[in-house]
């Protein structure tokens, strides 16, 4: 399958997802501008390359997911949650836990792929609100997190880290439980791991991944700062 080039001056432009290569990857080039990630995002697209090398998108088949309804918590996650051992906030950290999420080592990579320019990309989407951290903080100090895009009612998750035990856990299974409050249909894990399959999330096709896009996507976006989950 060819690669395709995407056009500068275009950024709401991209090819169908179906002509991804066998390994996801679509298209390259482009910017990375808040409207070329949202135009991206609602077309099942996302942006994956490391330092150094050209800006990479990727539509993977199949597509790793997790609804709400069928997370699963394990007993020792439940008990520290019921401690009370971390605060989970929304949205009072976005920049630092994005960073955090490029520094924090991980088995197997010897770099990240949370470039500058990454980083920069995504703090300008979380300004216009559709960018959103979700944190754990113990004692005054940020412990761990995650941070995602979200349209429609859809969230896509982008990554997470951890500086103490199971803070990364705690954040992720509070922020799910919020979506599942709050209507969120699914949310995008992207690509398989063992770490998210344990909460439950299972592999789709790309066709189904894109025909529940399309519903979600008919859903209103929850533009704006998360900074009080518990609203309506």
């Amino acid at each position: 399958m060819p690669i395709y080039l995407l056009s500068e001056e275009h950024p709401e432009l991209f090819p169908p997802p179906e002509r991804a290569d066998k390994s996801g990857v679509l298209a390259v080039g482009g910017d990375l501008s808040p409207e070329r990630l949202l135009a991206a995002y609602s077309r099942g697209i996302f942006p994956w390359f490391s330092e150094g090398d050209p800006i990479l998108w990727h539509s993977p088949d199949p597509r790793f997911v997790l609804e709400p309804d069928k997370l699963h918590v394990g007993r020792s996650l439940r008990k520290t949650m019921a401690r009370g051992d971390y605060e989970v906030r929304y949205d009072t950290a976005f920049a630092r836990v994005i960073t955090e999420c490029g520094r924090v080592p991980r088995p197997g990579q010897t770099g990240t792929w949370i470039t500058d320019e990454m980083l920069d990309a995504y703090v300008a989407l979380h300004e216009q609100g559709f960018a959103h951290s979700v944190e754990a903080w113990a004692g005054g100090e940020l412990k761990g997190g995650l941070y995602g895009v979200s349209l429609g009612a859809a969230f896509f998750g982008e990554s997470m880290f951890a500086l103490a035990p199971d803070a990364s856990k705690v954040a992720f299974v509070t922020a799910v439980e919020q979506f599942k409050a709050w209507g969120f249909q699914f949310i995008d894990c992207q690509v398989e791991t063992e770490h998210l399959a344990r909460f439950g999330a299972e592999s789709w096709t790309r066709k189904r991944f894109l025909t529940a896009l399309r519903r979600a996507l008919d859903e209103p976006t929850r533009q704006g700062s998360w900074t009080e989950p518990a609203a309506s």
